[in-house]
């Protein structure tokens, strides 16, 4: 018989505006199905939309195609009562909370579940103890994470990392005593996609970013860095904005750039769209602070557009792969230059660097070992 999974997630599919999240919690329901029964709860609205899915019915259990269990709550009666009588209601052996901060999705749960002493519950952290991710609003978090330790409240869950270095982020903000399962983010599940390639104009590079417009994805500084670059730039930026005053900034930051940098903001961009839009550009461009995965860099690599990102990501030695560069966000002047060196690649090097990310890509997500430690965490 197989084991129950229970998974509590604040957004899913339909979903996409909320990104990383719901794309590993839907990885890893795809790569695990056969062998685990999983159930989802979640809201019927995506992340910052109040209008629900117009293809789901809320407050009810519905069957996804893909024959995964989701009940969908609508905002009006998603309640502590609601949420304790429905797990109660539910049969389930393991427990998948994402995320730290959530009240409804992680902490409400967490406290009907303590009772359950026969239940494994599993967080995923989600990159959430990073230093990057734990600069934003600094002050409300280190609240939140005394509280929380004060009252033991996660001393009996396992802890899912996704990296060794995840694993010592968990460790120095709860403790050496904590439980720790480590099992990297499972990728997409991938159709036999070719690679597509592109002609690259002369003094020119076309660039890309997904990703929701917030400080932590460093939106404001891709732009700073744009405004140093001397050769004919064209960049695109889709994604969610979360932060209305840090997107004025933003705003500001587009009107004061020099005449050859073109940057445009494309709205939002549904999941099943990211692949065949990257592939209109040669470089994905994401100076983030920090990412716990980073799917869309995994996803540019898939169709081979090479990526220039920040040090502050789990991919490593990208330029010994010949797949792109990662930097050191204290050297802006630098992602300048490596901008205007890839504006002024010749085509033959670039079409080898293309190849290079996409055979990487391949390689990458049909490593079994993954697919292991993910059931790892359920066993």
């Amino acid at each position: 018989m197989k084991k129950k999974i229970l998974i509590f997630i604040d957004w899913y599919l339909p979903g996409y505006k909320a990104g990383g999240p719901i794309q590993s919690v839907a990885n890893l329901v795809e790569h695990l199905k056969e062998e685990f029964e999983f159930s989802i709860i979640t809201r019927d609205t995506d992340y910052c939309e109040t209008l629900p899915y117009s293809n789901v019915k809320s407050n009810e259990w519905n069957i996804l195609p893909n024959g995964i269990r989701v009940y969908y709550f609508s905002n009006d009666e998603l309640t502590h009562k609601n949420m304790r009588t429905l797990i109660r209601k539910t049969d389930f052996d393991f427990v998948y909370l994402n995320g730290i901060y959530s009240l409804y999705f992680t902490l409400i749960p967490l406290f009907y579940l303590r009772k359950k002493h026969d239940k494994t519950v599993v967080i995923a952290v989600r990159g959430m103890f990073s230093e990057g991710s734990l600069g934003v609003k600094s002050t409300k978090k280190q609240i939140f994470i005394r509280m929380v330790k004060v009252l033991q409240f996660f001393d009996k869950v396992v802890f899912h990392a996704t990296s060794e270095v995840e694993k010592h982020e968990i460790r120095k903000v709860m403790g050496e005593k904590v439980t720790i399962k480590t099992a990297a983010v499972l990728p997409q599940i991938m159709d036999n996609r070719a690679l597509r390639t592109r002609d690259k104009k002369e003094n020119e590079v076309r660039l890309v970013n997904v990703a929701r417009i917030a400080p932590e994805k460093n939106t404001l500084y891709a732009l700073q860095i744009l405004k140093l670059a001397k050769q004919n730039i064209l960049f695109d930026f889709y994604g969610p904005i979360y932060n209305q005053e840090y997107w004025k900034e933003c705003q500001n930051a587009l009107k004061d750039l020099p005449s050859n940098v073109k940057a445009t903001y494309k709205g939002s961009l549904e999941s099943d769209k990211v692949l065949d839009i990257i592939s209109n550009y040669e470089f994905m461009f994401m100076p983030t602070t920090g990412e716990n995965f980073g799917h869309i860099i995994l996803q540019s690599l898939l169709v081979g557009c090479p990526v220039i990102i920040s040090n502050k990501t789990q991919w490593k030695h990208l330029f010994e792969h010949n797949i792109g560069w990662e930097i050191d966000l204290d050297k802006m002047s630098e992602f300048a230059r490596l901008i205007d060196f890839v504006a002024l690649i010749s085509q033959e090097d670039y079409n080898k660097m293309s190849l290079s990310a996409f055979d990487y890509a391949k390689k990458y997500i049909k490593d079994p070992l993954l697919i292991e430690q993910n059931r790892h965490l359920f066993l």
